[in-house]
């Protein structure tokens, strides 16, 4: 029963991550492709630009700040799993809890590589927004 509930919380998180993973890597592709032809010319309101260029950009954010979260959610309840069979046996096997506390914190460095990789593509996007924010200013000064 437990060997289940192992398996399900940690293919779940796992799949969490993977799938926010493939999200950050779409919705910045997207922008990217976007920002490198965008017309800056069809904007006459600055607002309206704006928009249009931050678009998803939430999205790769809020990943990048919850993915260690969702992570460290996972090895909490990979440890809640391996004490709960620490006792449950009569015998105290270090290895067994070792292994156990090793693989519950496969899902925190997960969640940080997925932080990591989502808050770069942000920055860089980020960035790319605020040229074209300041090309849009001074093509409009006149």
């Amino acid at each position: 029963m437990i060997e289940t509930i192992k398996l399900y919380i940690e293919y779940s998180i796992m799949g969490l991550l993977v799938f926010m993973s493939f999200l950050t890597l779409w919705f910045s592709l997207e922008r990217y492709f976007f920002l490198s032809k965008v017309n800056l010319q069809d904007y006459k309101k600055k607002g309206e630009l704006e928009n249009s260029l931050t678009n998803n950009l939430t999205t790769i954010s809020t990943i990048a700040s919850n993915a260690p979260y969702i992570g460290l959610f996972g090895t909490v309840c990979g440890i809640m799993i391996t004490f709960y069979k620490i006792s449950e046996s009569s015998n105290l096997d270090t290895n067994g809890v070792m292994m156990g506390l090793a693989l519950a914190l496969k899902a925190t460095a997960l969640g940080i590589l997925v932080a990591i990789f989502a808050t770069v593509i942000y920055n860089g996007l980020a960035r790319k927004v605020e040229v074209l924010m300041t090309k849009w200013e001074d093509l409009n000064e006149s």
